[in-house]
């Protein structure tokens, strides 16, 4: 199936009847691009949440590709990285073409991490290019509206391309005719300050009418990747805490810029500055940090790229063949069908003890309310557990980080 085929089936479902229906075509039609040049689920609390011993067989999706990447840190024997939009798989394979073909961390570093070198183009066709096989050459060489090369993105700040990175910078604009400053939050040095230049330049933001309205705009949040259906769980966590969805964005927003040191933050790098500093080791993805490094490039050769389903590879899977799943916010977009299809192909292919770990827009799981009692019988979850990881997770878009293990 090619993209299109793909995200019409995984969000226009059957759930999918009058105004929903059109709103869950805009949304699949917006889909249809680049819209994650990184992801926004941090790998450092997924790697905790699994514990996973050397020779795991993995299964991700692959959104921005730094979390496959990042997993290659636990020696697993494969990743298995799964996506219904083909940009994001080619973006994973580019990064990791990157990362076999470029001679040392440095190059990569200018590469990857950096990623606004006009050099990045004797970079891409000498050490890239010949790690692509003729399609992604293709698709890397092929010209953007603008009849740039696409690979020329990694000369313009890769990192405000796609979806996402464009609707970042429309808010950095939209911040500053409005009286705020997003970039304030990049020079602060304390956690202390943080907090004020935030209470400062950016909470008063989410006061004012302007954002009210756009936050309850389905459409308006389609670049975040929220779909209709996590829309509404969004609108249902915040009825039930007693605020509105601005105030529930500027909650997150603040988890984001204040409870974690920027220095050290690669989601706050992009949401703020809209670049890492490749000075700041610490702050950047996990698979591009100078520890990591070297175990990363021996085993790039162990992500595995498959266009479809989750449910469509797990298929073809022997079963009790693997020991991790990570469904970052897909579960948001099924229908009960689909959740159903889904949790009974990962439960006969999950060995004992094999751990799903998944992100929600709202803060509670919905498996114990929509899988029948006989599947979710196989799994057992620790909600104190989840709120713990959940507040480590240093993203804070979403409302709760889970983990199910399965049991027998």
């Amino acid at each position: 199936m090619n993209t299109k085929t793909l995200i019409n089936t995984a969000v226009i479902n059957s759930t999918t009847k009058g105004g929903k229906g059109w709103a869950d075509r805009l949304f699949a039609h917006w889909f249809n691009r680049l819209v994650y040049a990184q992801i926004w689920e941090d790998p450092v609390v997924d790697l905790k949440a699994l514990a996973l011993r050397p020779g795991a067989e993995i299964l991700c999706i692959a959104s921005g590709g730094c979390n496959a990447l990042a997993y290659l840190t636990a020696d697993p024997a494969a990743v298995h990285v799964v996506d219904l939009n083909a940009h994001h798989l080619g973006l994973l394979q580019l990064k990791r073409a990157a990362l076999a073909g470029l001679p040392d961390h440095a190059e990569v570093l200018a590469f990857l991490a950096d990623a606004a070198q006009p050099s990045n183009t004797q970079r891409y066709r000498e050490h890239v290019a010949p790690r692509l096989d003729e399609g992604l050459r293709h698709y890397w060489e092929a010209p953007d509206l603008l009849g740039r090369p696409r690979h020329s993105m990694f000369t313009r700040h890769a990192y405000r391309h796609g979806l996402l990175g464009r609707f970042i910078g429309f808010s950095h604009v939209l911040a500053r005719l409005l009286g705020g400053n997003l970039s304030a939050m990049v020079d602060a040095k304390t956690p202390e300050e943080q907090a004020e230049r935030f209470q400062r330049h950016v909470a008063p933001l989410f006061r004012l009418p302007i954002l009210h309205w756009l936050s309850r705009q389905p459409a308006a949040l389609y670049s975040l990747g929220i779909p209709p259906a996590q829309f509404d769980a969004l609108k249902a966590d915040a009825d039930a805490e007693g605020l509105s969805l601005a105030g529930l964005f500027e909650e997150r927003m603040r988890h984001l810029a204040c409870d974690f040191p920027y220095e050290s933050n690669c989601f706050a790098a992009q949401a703020f500055a809209r670049r890492y500093d490749p000075q700041r080791d610490a702050q950047l993805p996990m698979y591009l940090q100078a520890s990591h490094y070297p175990m990363v490039k021996a085993r790039v050769d162990r992500l595995h790229a498959h266009h479809q389903t989750l449910t469509q590879f797990l298929l073809g899977r022997d079963s009790a063949s693997m020991d991790a799943y990570l469904f970052l916010d897909s579960q948001d977009w099924m229908d009960d069908a689909q959740l159903i299809a889904l949790w009974s192909e990962v439960t006969r292919t999950a060995r004992p003890g094999a751990r799903v770990v998944f992100r929600t827009g709202g803060r509670e799981s919905q498996l114990e309310h929509r899988l029948p009692a006989e599947l979710i019988a196989h799994w057992r979850t620790d909600r104190d557990r989840n709120r713990a990881l959940y507040a480590e997770d240093r993203s804070a878009i979403y409302g709760g980080v889970h983990v199910y293990e399965k049991i027998r």
